[in-house]
C-alpha cells in the first residue's frame, strides 16, 4: 500500500443523514457520536472529542438547569442567540463569532436557553475531558469576529495557548476550529503528536470537493 492509499484508508466519511437524531417539540439535534439514548459501540468518540452536537432550539425554549462535572464544554453559535446561566454566577448571551468555554470541574449546574421569541438558535457544542479532574469550575467567552474576518483556519478553543482562542483545560492535540468558507486554507497536523485526528464538519455544501459534502457531513 502506497502513502496515498494509506491516507485514503484513514478517511471515514459520515453523511449528515447518518448522524444520530433527536427531535422533540423544542429541540432538533444531530449527534456525531453516541449520545444520550443513542449508542453505537463503533462510534463513541473521535480521539479526545466525546460529544459533537448540532442543535436547533425553538424560541423561548432550551436546556433548563442541569449538572456537569469533569468536562470541558465548548459552544459555538451559528445563528441566533443562546443565553447561558450557571451556578457560579456566570451569565452570557452567545451569538455568532463569540466562543464560549465552560469547565465543569468538581461540578457546575447551568442552563442554555433561546432568549428570542421569534427565531430559532442554531449552535454546535463539543465536549472533551480535562487533563486533570476535580479542578474548580470556570467560564470564559470571547468575541473573535475580528480574527475570523482574516479568513483561514481559526482556533476557537485550545489548551496550547493559540492566539485568539479561548482556553480549555486539555493540552491534547484536539482544538475546535472554525474555517470560514468559501476561502481556501492549507493546514498541517501538529508535529511530534502521534495518532493525530481531524474531524471536518460542513455547514454549507461544497460542490467543488470531489465527494461533494453537504451541510452536516
Amino acid at each position: 500500500m502506497n502513502l496515498q492509499q494509506a491516507l485514503r484508508s484513514r478517511i471515514d466519511i459520515r453523511r449528515s443523514h447518518q448522524r444520530f437524531h433527536t427531535q422533540i417539540s423544542w429541540l432538533d439535534s444531530h449527534h456525531s457520536f453516541s449520545f444520550a439514548d443513542h449508542y453505537d459501540p463503533q462510534n463513541t468518540h473521535h480521539g479526545l472529542l466525546l460529544v459533537s452536537n448540532d442543535d436547533l432550539v425553538r424560541p423561548e425554549m432550551g436546556f433548563r438547569t442541569h449538572p456537569h462535572h469533569d468536562m470541558e464544554i465548548v459552544t459555538w453559535v451559528l445563528e441566533g442567540e443562546l443565553e447561558h446561566k450557571d451556578s457560579e454566577g456566570n451569565v452570557g448571551i452567545l451569538y455568532p463569532g463569540l466562543a464560549q468555554r465552560m469547565s465543569a470541574g468538581t461540578g457546575i449546574r447551568h442552563s442554555e436557553m433561546n432568549p428570542m421569541d421569534d427565531r430559532d438558535v442554531h449552535f454546535i457544542q463539543m465536549w472533551v475531558p480535562p487533563d486533570t479532574e476535580h479542578i474548580n469550575p470556570s467560564y470564559e467567552q470571547l468575541d473573535i469576529n475580528g480574527v475570523l474576518d482574516r479568513g483561514g483556519l481559526i482556533p476557537i478553543a485550545s489548551g496550547r495557548g493559540h492566539e485568539a482562542a479561548i482556553s480549555i483545560k486539555q493540552r491534547g492535540p484536539g482544538n475546535p476550529c472554525r474555517f470560514p468558507t468559501p476561502r481556501t486554507c492549507i493546514s498541517s497536523l501538529p508535529r511530534g503528536v502521534p495518532n493525530s485526528k481531524v474531524l471536518m464538519c460542513f455547514n454549507t455544501a461544497m460542490p467543488s470537493v470531489s465527494w461533494q459534502p453537504v451541510r452536516g457531513d
